[in-house]
């Protein structure tokens, strides 16, 4: 028999410490986020916020979140799903949705913190960097980029969340080399094909393509703008109007939708000891009356 080495002795699974549950589950990089949390000493405890974007399959989510050592504090937020409340009702997941749900979280912080007059931001999007000047009073509103784990790929939907809030007028450090129409050739950001992205230019392209090249399928994937009379010409109309309707208001909106009257249940309802008591008592009795009439019948057939 062949002497094999223990590679990891009883001493090494001992010690074995478990990594933390959000990176044995693959949802946070520790690494980056222990540096961008870190506070320095002199200023106490002054809260260090965080400019958060996150993608789902149907949603985008935008939060400014400072770190306490009790948990993360979440100051504000602004969802995709939001946008039907301001005029848009298609595309809740592409660069322009995700342009408009960053203008709405800056607007809508800076409102919070009541330095939405002093802080107007870029009142129309042009596609070129803009970044927000100190006002005499109280300095620009400040938070750091926290993009998760994503790959930050050069026209990646979570600049355009960060070109939102930039135009809304927070004050967040970057740089426009990853940009919708950044040139890496000449190194410079070409304005108006970033324009194009924040107003959907390239979902119209799209459109139009698939409208004369394949008719059948331009219907089943843009089913929604068809129903809801969205066509590839009125796009830019449509995204100037979801502008303006943030920057006139950016609170949240009440939901229309109804409560339901009755709540599903997915689990059985727990009963009570007198309804689990009376309930065995039926049982027992349906159980007693069962084997009386299979009794009855034995005698019935003894008696043939």
């Amino acid at each position: 028999m062949v002497f094999v080495k223990a590679q990891k002795s009883r001493a090494y699974f001992k010690r074995f410490q478990v990594k933390f549950k959000r990176r044995r589950e693959g949802k946070t990089d520790y690494r980056a986020r222990i540096r961008m949390i870190n506070q320095d000493k002199n200023k106490y405890n002054t809260p260090k916020y965080r400019f958060v974007v996150r993608f789902t399959n149907k949603d985008i989510i935008c939060q400014i979140v400072s770190a306490t050592i009790t948990g993360d504090h979440v100051l504000a937020a602004a969802y995709a799903h939001e946008l039907p409340h301001f005029g848009l009702d298609v595309g809740l997941s592409n660069y322009a949705a995700a342009y408009c749900t960053g203008l709405l979280l800056s607007r809508r912080v800076l409102k919070t913190l009541e330095m939405d007059e002093e802080y107007e931001g870029n009142v129309e999007a042009t596609g070129e960097d803009y970044s927000v000047e100190p006002a005499e009073t109280r300095r620009p509103f400040r938070a750091l980029l926290d993009v998760g784990l994503i790959k930050t790929t050069t026209g990646n939907r979570v600049f355009g969340a960060l070109k939102g809030a930039l135009d809304g007028g927070l004050d967040i450090p970057h740089s426009d080399k990853r940009f919708a129409g950044f040139n890496k050739d000449n190194k410079q950001l070409d304005p108006e094909v970033h324009r194009k992205y924040i107003y959907g230019g390239h979902v119209a392209s799209y459109m139009n393509t698939l409208m004369e090249d394949e008719p059948d399928k331009y219907q089943s994937h843009f089913s929604k703008y068809v129903k809801k009379g969205v066509e590839a010409d009125n796009i830019e109309e449509m995204y100037k109007k979801v502008h303006a309707a943030i920057l006139a208001d950016p609170t949240p909106k009440k939901s229309d939708k109804q409560q339901p009257k009755q709540h599903k249940r997915y689990n059985l309802k727990k009963l009570t000891y007198e309804e689990r008591k009376a309930k065995l008592i039926v049982r027992l009795n349906a159980l007693n009356a069962a084997a009386g009439n299979d009794d009855d019948d034995d005698d019935e057939d003894d008696d043939e």
